[in-house]
């Protein structure tokens, strides 16, 4: 009987500019270019995030910055400036690859019992830039890992490639027990923040921030105790009526992201169809998940916190408490919505300040374009050595 695997090691990064939620929504709300209709759907979309504080790599549009020849925000008219898509890329080339090395060797620092000489396998994950070679190639390389490693990159897959990174790399660990898979997840939204008097692209720039989070997927049985995930099952499912309510595409001034106003109602319509197949696997489950009890047998909840009003919803149909919608409200507010690297920071606040205990269960689920639906389920696991 092959052994488990488990998600060890978890590490996040947030970059050094902090951006404060009210004093960025009036700065937005300022712009010359907007009508009285824009601005109050400004004032409503920042006011209702449920965040206080995001994180950027553009050091510019902190109010202190003094920048010269301003790319993003001109401080001294207060007005946003609409770089092309061509600088935006070079900025996250720039500033994408040295978060990518140092999530990655935070990683492999932390475990006690892998080395950088023992992975087998890197996948790396971002939507808001490209480059070749790639981050995965930039990771091998700077850290050290052997040429053979074997490099997969999940690109341009939105919030929810976590994910299938996760269930890639307990595939990858199924077949080879001595696999050792290191995950990078780095996104620099703000990358692709602007003014517009689209409702979408408002509600968009009052979201997302910059993140980075990563961490060590293996079967191996290992000497240490240290907090982990135990990777039980994943589930994939579509909901095909909110293909044009979730989307992110390339526009001349940026990544494009679409987001409407009924996403929340969408994923509230159809979640409970969405995650039955994952629950149905283990007959105590489904049958708290039937019985509108899921919330007593499985303890912890990461949800992926794509915006309050959608946490709400989950919660709602769920039944979930407040106490377990908790580390995903506390990621959002300190740090907005990373795309992909937030359910990993929620995952992570779950192992290390909401006493999770050894043998409890963890529902992750993330949600992105399509609509697409990610869900799995965990146990907190905090033994080292793991028999067959």
């Amino acid at each position: 009987m092959s052994r488990p695997a488990v998600l060890r090691s978890l590490q996040t990064i947030v970059p050094d500019t902090v951006l404060r939620q009210d004093e960025v929504r009036d700065v937005f709300g300022s712009q010359p270019d907007l009508g009285r209709l824009a601005q109050r759907i400004v004032s409503t979309s920042f006011n209702v995030s449920g965040i206080d504080t995001r994180h950027t790599v553009i050091d510019e549009l902190s109010l202190t910055a003094v920048t010269e020849n301003p790319v993003f925000f001109d401080r001294a008219t207060g007005g946003l400036l609409s770089p092309s898509t061509k600088t935006r890329n070079e900025v996250y080339v720039r500033e994408a690859f040295p978060l990518f090395v140092a999530a990655a060797r935070r990683a492999v620092e932390a475990d006690p019992d892998i080395s950088a000489s023992d992975i087998t396998h890197v996948i790396t994950v971002s939507c808001t830039g490209f480059f070749a070679p790639g981050p995965d190639y930039e990771i091998v390389r700077s850290l050290g890992l052997s040429d053979g490693v074997q490099r997969y990159h999940l690109g341009f897959m939105g919030c929810y490639a976590a994910m299938p990174a996760l269930r890639a790399a307990s595939q990858f660990c199924a077949a080879d027990q001595d696999a050792v898979v290191l995950i990078v997840s780095v996104e620099l939204c703000t990358l692709h923040l602007r003014s517009s008097e689209d409702p979408d692209t408002i509600v968009a720039s009052s979201l997302f921030a910059d993140g980075a989070a990563a961490g060590i997927v293996t079967a191996r049985s290992l000497a240490t105790a240290v907090p982990g995930l135990r990777l039980d099952g994943f589930h994939t499912a579509i909901a095909p009526q909110g293909e044009s309510d979730m989307a992110w595409m390339i526009g001349d001034s940026g990544f494009e992201m679409i987001l409407s106003t009924a996403v929340p109602q969408i994923i509230g319509e159809t979640i409970i169809d969405a995650l039955r197949p994952l629950y149905a696997r283990e007959d105590g489950l489904i049958a708290a998940f039937d019985g509108g009890t899921i919330g007593e047998s499985v303890e912890h909840w990461a949800i992926h916190p794509g915006g309050r009003s959608i946490l709400d919803r989950v919660q709602e149909r769920l039944h979930l408490s407040d106490a377990q919608l908790h580390p995903a409200r506390e990621v959002l507010r300190e740090n907005g919505n990373m795309s992909s690297a937030t359910v990993l920071f929620v995952l992570k606040r779950i192992l290390e300040q909401e006493g999770a205990q050894p043998g409890e269960r963890v529902a992750a689920m993330a949600f992105g374009p399509g609509l697409t639906a990610e869900s799995a389920l965990f146990t907190v696991d905090r033994s080292g050595t793991r028999g067959a």
